[in-house]
């Protein structure tokens, strides 16, 4: 008996930003795509919503920097609607009472405020921020391109996706620069380079942010090269906020991919992928329905595919074993909340009710390295840090289309929290993730005292909350940790690092693969062009 005919060359699972990148690119390339989302809006963790009457903000993913400009460009995502501005200065770190460091751009300046804590360091700034430039070229192209599906390890690896020459060329310190950042941690990394604790506490926060890891943790200095590898309208090494929100870079996305003739289904969840004669068919809706597709690409996290969404029996349970026995977890809890007022930090007292630089910068509660070690190892034992890493955004600084006038919105970013409490205890209990809220609250207010007393509401989201929300097994921001075992020709599992997944025609197209997570958009890039050439005639060797 012959298949039904497909309706779509592509149905994709998940809309959010990297899905719908690959939607765009798959439409743009003649092929027709649907996009299927389980929840009313697109975006995945890339949303904007009202979390109180008249505040709105970011719910889960909240800065912009890693945005690929390629993708910005060739989607036209300004001409629908995207509009990013820059952070005034970069983050700002209070220290204690009397002491802060506030990064501003601009070598001579941050060289300025680093000399407050090392004169040495910040001799050494120029030669370190030169070094993680030249080795953030080599990642932003290999992160464009398609890893093979080797056995051999990572230097293998980038040498068969076509950078061999460019390692060849480089200088043995540049080698060995590039051997450092891909296996030391990032404490060991920045103390080869620096000597205040503050200064490398500074630098080891970008190591820890979506890694369930202390900054000793052997490969934190590749995440904090993976954070290096930004830019903002053209610059690079700048933060930035997408004007609405990230649902704004998502919906300038949704708006063109349906441009390009893609179809977009909001409360479509899907219960299966149809496997018929070993291949990949289509899906079926928890509803019932079949939507037919020449192929399917899963923009939900690898372990979530294989858990939830591939039948049993599809594949070799051995195979199978490899994609659930991926690590995921990535130590973090978010919470939104609405102010009444700017916080006041006792190290940098505000002059009047104005708004201060610091207040648009990345405002990052770690101020040593020790204390991010702390927050760990802490977490490990009890199953939240007493005294967690926070990073907060105020992005109703730079956007006031997000908090009545007069008022703000506050993004806090948290580490570190165990995906699961021991114990007994679980984020399941609501008194978990309230109680873990506080000491989050009271750890910004020891810098800034007026901040408990000036929310207004918060929207509190814990590791459970981010995977019943968003899909995001064990709260994994990036679908999967980014450690040495699992990048390049290892993400997300040995022998499958091409986007193809295991079965023919299934492809993986979120952060789960190459070359991991953050709001990129590469990974739906990369696996559409694989799917296109696929879907032209070429078959998997």
């Amino acid at each position: 008996m012959s298949q039904p005919a497909a309706a779509y060359d592509v149905a994709i699972i998940g809309g959010g930003h990297n899905g719908l990148t690959a939607a765009a690119y798959l439409a743009r390339g003649g092929r027709s795509v649907v996009v299927l989302e389980r929840r009313d809006i697109v975006g995945g963790a890339a949303v904007t919503e009202t979390f109180h009457p008249g505040f709105r903000n970011s719910v889960a993913s909240y800065t912009v920097s890693l945005l690929n400009p390629g993708i910005i460009r060739e989607l036209q995502l300004a001409r629908h609607g995207l509009r990013i501005v820059e952070r005034p200065v970069a983050n700002f770190w209070p220290v204690d009472e009397t002491r802060y460091l506030l990064m501003p751009y601009g070598l001579a300046a941050r060289q300025q405020a680093i000399a407050a804590f090392s004169a040495r360091d910040a001799e050494r700034l120029p030669g370190y921020e030169a070094a993680l430039e030249r080795a953030a070229g080599l990642l932003r192209d290999l992160a464009s391109r398609t890893p093979p599906n080797a056995g051999s390890g990572w230097i293998e690896a980038i040498r068969h996706a076509g950078l061999g020459g460019r390692l060849a060329g480089l200088g043995l310190s540049d080698k060995r620069l590039l051997l450092d950042l891909f296996t030391k941690s990032a404490a060991d990394f920045l103390s080869g380079w620096f000597e205040s604790e503050v200064v490398k506490g500074a630098f080891a926060f970008d190591g820890i942010v979506g890694a369930y890891a202390s900054p000793s943790t052997p490969g934190t200095a590749y995440v904090l090269l993976h954070h290096c590898f930004g830019e903002v309208n053209g610059k690079t090494g700048v933060w930035g906020h997408a004007v609405g929100g990230m649902g704004a870079i998502t919906q300038a996305m949704a708006a063109a991919a349906r441009e390009a003739g893609a179809e977009i289904r909001t409360d479509a969840p899907v219960d299966e992928v149809v496997i018929e004669n070993g291949r990949a068919s289509g899906v079926r809706l928890e509803s019932g329905e079949v939507v037919r597709a020449r192929a399917v690409a899963a923009n939900v996290g690898p372990k979530l595919l294989f858990r939830d969404l591939v039948p049993a029996g599809a594949v070799d349970e051995e195979v199978r074993g490899a994609f659930l026995n991926q690590k995921t977890g990535s130590g973090t809890f978010r919470m939104n909340v609405a102010l009444c007022e700017l916080p006041d930090f006792t190290c940098f007292p505000s002059l009047g009710a104005g708004t201060g630089a610091h207040h648009g910068a990345g405002i990052v509660i770690g101020p040593t390295l020790d204390y991010l070690e702390r927050a760990y190892l802490d977490a490990k034992l009890s199953g939240w840090s007493r005294e967690p890493v926070v990073e907060m955004l105020i992005p109703s600084t730079l956007d006031a289309t997000l908090a009545p006038q007069g008022r703000h919105v506050a993004s806090l970013f948290v580490q570190h929290v165990a995906p699961h409490l021991p114990g007994g205890r679980t984020w399941a209990d609501p008194s978990e993730r309230e109680k873990f809220a506080d000491v989050v609250i009271d750890t910004v207010a020891k810098h800034a005292p007026n901040f408990a007393r000036s929310v207004i509401a918060r929207q509190v989201l814990s590791p459970l909350d981010l995977e019943e929300k968003f899909g995001l097994v064990d709260g994994d921001i990036f679908h999967g940790q980014m450690g040495l075992d699992q990048l390049f020709s290892a993400r997300p599992v040995l022998g499958y690092a091409d986007y193809r997944m295991p079965v023919e025609g299934l492809y993986l197209c979120g952060a789960g693969a190459h070359p991991g997570g953050g709001v990129t958009g590469l990974p739906g890039r990369n696996a559409a062009r694989e799917m296109l050439r696929d879907l032209r005639g070429r078959v998997r060797a």
